[in-house]
């Protein structure tokens, strides 16, 4: 039977394994330090306790009479006894410089032979010892009694060992209950401290815990969508690469524990990192792209942070402004079959009431008006993707009533842009430049028809855009005006804004895209008023040495 795998121990479980050995181990040394010093300790006081006993009773007067008597110890052992009980200790021997005893304890003792060294006393000095004598092994203190410089006798007071080793005890049993109270007290303690480390890394040993760090940061790499996470004073916790890139912050930047106000990013993406309310999908414009962007508060009882994730939508709007494009070309194409089939069919109908000569004038001046601009067109800008955009949009032009010419100083020679830029940024700031001019013609064409048909006149004559594509001297210019009632100088900033539209909501993000295309091509955009009357758009593109080398080549040719 196989048994079943048994999981490590949980990070905290080990954690607190640790710390209740380490505790124990401090409290266990610090017992062993302390007992140690009490020892040292009780001993230096038993010591200096007989010191001082012995000492006194030498240099009592009444020790030196008593001693020059026939009889010593009838005087001197009541003294002794009752230093010996006011001082606590074990006995204070008097005897003679041969060691006889004149004082002990044990009275029956008195007269007998001192037991320990008394060499260096007799020498006039004060020594301890530690020996064994008739009371077993003591600490004591043997020192010379002086009458004059004579000495007349020795006092030795000492206290056992067992008692100091008693006091010990005591103290022992005093820090054993400290000890115990430190053990349990540092135990619970690490319990707490642990069972809150236990909810915080939800039960998990070290090793998945390293193993979800990497993954963390392998997942942080991987993904393409932006993830931001701001803290509660709304400084930035973690940021991805995708993040990074989405908000053109650069990888030698750092970005940790700054706030949002101080990654220069347009106002309202601000506001939206900033906002204490979550947002969903948000479209907003950076210099350089479109992003998506969702917030959500971590609430926790008190506001922690925020969690935020960017999506890249440039290629998706980017794409999205192609398929319009090719939505209106389809129209417009549709438009013109309709309009070239009802030409054939009054062609065919002059054909057959006899009018051949009208009916071929009427075809011819058809085809020379359609072809007119195509070639007008073809040979100034030979660039296909541009030409073809101008070709579509001036027949879309021309289905609501608004004429779109093309500039005679246009031009743009084959292979005059380099390859760095974009076609679909030339399409994204053309054709909506473009998009925007014939909105604005038509909207003025229909407001000027109206007093002139109130008032039997033509009106202010039509609608008119005209466009000017031209590549010269390193610089791409594009130039779109129109003859509409223009933009005042108060709106000026603020056509460029995401959202600003004269359209109502939904709209007005076109203009922002022209913007952003030219940024990201190190070109500008330039507003005024147009010699019609209405808007003016200038967008220019650097292009670097190929178009100068081009156009110099062309000049000296």
């Amino acid at each position: 039977m196989r048994l079943p795998r048994t999981r490590p121990r949980s990070l905290a479980g080990q954690l607190f394994a640790m710390q209740v050995v380490l505790i124990a181990a401090v409290v266990a040394g610090c017992a062993v330090f302390a007992y140690v010093s009490g020892s040292a300790q009780a001993e230096q006081t038993a010591t200096r306790q007989v010191r001082a006993a012995a000492v006194a009773v030498a240099d009592s007067p009444s020790v030196r009479e008593a001693i020059l008597t026939p009889d010593p110890s009838a005087v001197l052992q009541p003294y002794a006894e009752q230093v010996r009980r006011d001082t606590g200790i074990a006995f204070v021997t008097i005897m003679d410089t041969e060691r006889v005893r004149w004082t002990h304890p044990d009275a029956s003792l008195i007269g007998e032979t001192f037991l320990g060294h008394t060499e260096e006393a007799l020498r006039g000095e004060t020594f301890t010892e530690t020996y064994t004598g008739t009371l077993g092994p003591s600490i004591r203190v043997v020192t010379p009694v002086r009458d004059g410089r004579e000495i007349i006798g020795l006092v030795s007071a000492g206290i056992t060992v067992d008692r100091v080793s008693s006091q010990v005890r005591e103290q022992l049993g005093a820090l054993a209950l400290a000890a115990g109270g430190a053990l349990a007290l540092g135990g619970i303690g690490t319990y707490v401290i642990n069972a809150r480390l236990r909810r915080h890394t939800h039960g998990m040993n070290a090793a998945e815990l390293s193993r979800l760090h990497d993954y963390h940061q392998a997942t942080l790499h991987a993904v393409r969508e932006g993830l931001l996470m701001l803290d509660g004073q709304r400084r930035i916790a973690l940021i991805n690469d995708a993040g990074r890139e989405l908000l053109g912050i650069t990888p030698e930047t750092e970005a940790l524990g700054r706030t949002v106000d101080e990654l220069a990013l347009p106002a309202p993406l601000t506001g939206a990192l900033l906002a204490s309310e979550a947002r969903v999908d948000e479209l907003h414009l950076t210099a350089d792209r479109v992003v998506v962007v969702n917030t959500r508060p971590v609430v926790g009882g008190e506001r922690r942070g925020t969690v935020v994730t960017l999506r890249d939508h440039t290629e998706l709007q980017t794409l999205t402004g192609e398929l319009d494009s090719e939505r209106g070309f389809t129209q417009a194409l549709r438009s013109q079959a309709h309009e070239a089939a009802n030409r054939l069919h009054t062609v065919v109908s002059l054909i057959e009431l006899g009018r051949v000569e009208e009916a071929v004038d009427f075809a011819t001046a058809e085809l020379e008006l359609a072809q007119v601009l195509t070639d007008r067109v073809v040979g100034a800008v030979e660039e296909p993707v541009l030409a073809a955009l101008l070709l579509g949009k001036a027949a879309q032009a021309n289905e609501r009533g608004v004429e779109l010419e093309l500039a005679e100083d246009s031009l743009i020679d084959d292979g005059a842009l380099p390859s760095s830029l974009a076609q679909r940024d030339l399409v994204t700031i053309l054709g909506n430049l473009i998009d925007n001019a014939v909105d604005a013609a038509s909207e003025g064409d229909s407001a000027a028809a109206v007093p002139a048909q109130r008032t039997g006149g033509t009106g202010a004559g039509r609608a008119r855009v005209t466009v000017t594509a031209l590549a010269d001297e390193g610089e791409l210019l594009l130039r779109v005006s129109d003859t509409g009632a223009g933009i005042g100088p108060e709106e000026a900033d603020e056509v460029f804004r995401r959202g600003w539209s004269t359209h109502g909501a939904g709209r007005g993000l076109g203009l922002a895209l022209v913007r952003q295309a030219a940024h990201r091509n190190g070109g500008s955009v330039e507003l005024d008023r147009a010699p019609e009357g209405g808007a003016r758009f200038t967008v220019r593109l650097p292009l670097g040495d190929r178009t100068t080398a081009a156009h110099r080549k062309q000049v000296t040719a």
